[in-house]
C-alpha cells in the first residue's frame, strides 16, 4: 500500500491512468477477471445440472424422439421450463450478491484527474503598454485508495446474510427442479392415458359396431326384433361419442405437457404406449413415520426456510453492528501542474498522505434502535414460515403415502375387474350369437368391459404418478426413479 502511495505522488502518472482503463475494459482474458472472488463456484452449469449428469446436459437436439418418453419429456422440461431457468437466474444473482459482499473486504482503489487550456488577456485601455497574455494548460491527477480495516462486525454478518440467501437461492432451485419433475411427469401420464383411453374407446367402438351388425343382420333375418336393433345403434353412437371426446381430451394433454416442456402446444408428440404392468415403489417399504423424519432434514423447501432463517438472524447482527464505529486505512497522492504568469509559467506541487480515520455514530434520532427491532420481527416471521413449511411438507408425505397405498390396492382390484369383463363379454357376446343371450346381456357386458379397461388406465396411472408424488413429497425426485 505504500508503494503504491509513492508512485501516486511521482510526476508521471499516465501510465498508471492507462493501466485503470485497461482494467476496467472488457478484456480477452476472462478466466482471470470473471470471477476473482470465487462465487460462481455455487451456481450449475445448467437449469438442471443438479438433477442430470454431466456439464452439458441441456444440449438436446432439436429433434423430440419419436416415440417420446417419460425420461425424454422430464430431461428437456428441466432445461427449457422458464421456472427452471428463473430459479437458476436467481442463483446466480444472489451468487454475485455474495461477491459484493466479499468486495466489502478488500480496499477501493480510485484514480481521478483533469486537464485545462487556459487563455488569459489582460486589458488596459488607458495604458496599452500594460497589455498582457498568458497561454497555458493546466492538469491535475490523484489516486485514492480507502481500506475498512475494522468494523465490529458489520462485514461478517452481511456477508452470512448473502451466504444463507445464496444457500436459500440453491435449495429453492432444488425444489423447483422437484416441482417441474413431477408436474411433467403428470402431464406425461395423463397424455399416456388420454392416448390408452383413445384407443379404448376405439376398441369400445368396434365392438359397438360388431353388436349393431349382428342386431341388424338379425333384424333383417327375422330373428331379432326392431327393439334390439335401436338399442344396439344407440350403443353403438354412444360409443363413437365418447371416442371423439377421447380424442380431444388426448389433443389437450399433449399441448399442456408440450407447454411443460417448453414448447408450442401445437407441437407433434408421439408417446410410448402405456406400460401394463406397474414400476416398484420401495418407498412403501419404509414406515410413514420415517418417511416423515427424512423429509424434515432434507426437503428443499425446508433447507431453504430455514437459510432464509438464518439469513434474518444475520440482519439481526447487522442492524446492531451499523450503529457502531469503523476503523479505515487511507492513503491519497496527488500531483497538480498549474500556470503562474508569464516569467514563471508553471508551478508543480506533489502531495501524498497516509493515515487512520475512525467513524464513531453519536446520534441518529434512534433509527437504528428501530431498524434492530424491525429486523428481530422479521427474523420471527421467518421463523413462523419455517415451521408452517416443516408442517406442509409432513402433512404432504402423509397424504402422499396414504395415496399410493390407496392405489397400490386399486390397482390389483382393476386387474381382477378387467379379466372378469373380459370373460364376460366374450360369453354374452357367444351366447347372443347362438341366439341364447339377448341384446341387453350383450350391451351390459360390453359396457362393463369398457368401464373396466377405462379403470385400469386410470389406476395404472394413478399409480404411476402416486408413486413418484410420494418421492417428491420428499425432495427425493431422480432420474433413476422413472
Amino acid at each position: 500500500m505504500t508503494a503504491s502511495v509513492k508512485r501516486a505522488s511521482r510526476p508521471r502518472l499516465w501510465p498508471l491512468l492507462a493501466l485503470a482503463l485497461l482494467v476496467s475494459a472488457p478484456s480477452r482474458a476472462d478466466s482471470i477477471w470473471a470471477d476473482p472472488l470465487r462465487t460462481a463456484n455455487a451456481v450449475t452449469n445448467t437449469p438442471a445440472t443438479a438433477l442430470l449428469a454431466g456439464s452439458n446436459s441441456c444440449g438436446f437436439s432439436p429433434q423430440l424422439p419419436n416415440p417420446l418418453t417419460l425420461l425424454d419429456a422430464v430431461e428437456r422440461a428441466l432445461c427449457r421450463n422458464p421456472q427452471t431457468r428463473q430459479a437458476w437466474a436467481n442463483v446466480k444473482t444472489q451468487a454475485a450478491a455474495l461477491g459484493v459482499s466479499r468486495a466489502a473486504y478488500l480496499p477501493t482503489l480510485t484514480m481521478g484527474g483533469s486537464w485545462s487550456k487556459t487563455d488569459n488577456r489582460t486589458t488596459y485601455p488607458d495604458f496599452p503598454q500594460a497589455d498582457s497574455s498568458l497561454k497555458t494548460h493546466s492538469s491535475d491527477i490523484n489516486l485514492n485508495l480507502s481500506w475498512v480495516l475494522y468494523d465490529f462486525g458489520l462485514r461478517a454478518a452481511n456477508l452470512e446474510n448473502a451466504r444463507q440467501l445464496l444457500n436459500a437461492a440453491n435449495a429453492a432451485q432444488d425444489d423447483t427442479l422437484q416441482t417441474v419433475f413431477l408436474n411433467t411427469v403428470q402431464n406425461f401420464y395423463q397424455a399416456q392415458a388420454a392416448q390408452a383411453m383413445l384407443a379404448a374407446t376405439m376398441d369400445a367402438e368396434q365392438a359397438a359396431q360388431r353388436s349393431f351388425q349382428a342386431s341388424e343382420a338379425k333384424h333383417a333375418a327375422g330373428a331379432g326384433t326392431l327393439a334390439d336393433k335401436l338399442q344396439a345403434q344407440t350403443s353403438y353412437a354412444q360409443a363413437s361419442l365418447k371416442r371423439a371426446q377421447a380424442a380431444g381430451d388426448l389433443q389437450s394433454a399433449i399441448g399442456t405437457l408440450a407447454i411443460t416442456m417448453g414448447w408450442r402446444p401445437d407441437t407433434a408428440l408421439t408417446l410410448a404406449d402405456l406400460g401394463r404392468q406397474a414400476a416398484d415403489a420401495p418407498l412403501l417399504q419404509q414406515a410413514v413415520g420415517d418417511l416423515i423424519a427424512e423429509a424434515a432434514r432434507t426437503h428443499p423447501k425446508i433447507l431453504a426456510a430455514r437459510a432464509q432463517l438464518k439469513s434474518a438472524q444475520a440482519q439481526v447482527d447487522a442492524a446492531r453492528a451499523d450503529g457502531r464505529p469503523t476503523l479505515s486505512l487511507f492513503a491519497t497522492g496527488d500531483r497538480n501542474d498549474t500556470p503562474i504568469n508569464q516569467v514563471s509559467s508553471r508551478q508543480t506541487i506533489a502531495s501524498r498522505s497516509i493515515g487512520l480515520q475512525i467513524n464513531i455514530p453519536l446520534l441518529d434520532g434512534f433509527s437504528r434502535k428501530y431498524k434492530v427491532r424491525g429486523a428481530q420481527a422479521q427474523a420471527e416471521s421467518k421463523q413462523a414460515d419455517l415451521d408452517n413449511i416443516e408442517q406442509q411438507v409432513m402433512l404432504e408425505v402423509w397424504k402422499s403415502d396414504q395415496a399410493l397405498r390407496t392405489e397400490a390396492e386399486n390397482l390389483n382390484t382393476t386387474d381382477i375387474l378387467l379379466r372378469s369383463a373380459k370373460q364376460s363379454f366374450d360369453v354374452a357376446q357367444g351366447r347372443y350369437k347362438a341366439g341364447v343371450g339377448n341384446i341387453l346381456e350383450l350391451l351390459k357386458a360390453q359396457s362393463d368391459l369398457a368401464s373396466a379397461q377405462q379403470q385400469r388406465i386410470q389406476a395404472l396411472t394413478n399409480w404411476q404418478t402416486a408413486r413418484l408424488r410420494l418421492a417428491a413429497s420428499l425432495g427425493q425426485l431422480r432420474m433413476d426413479g422413472i
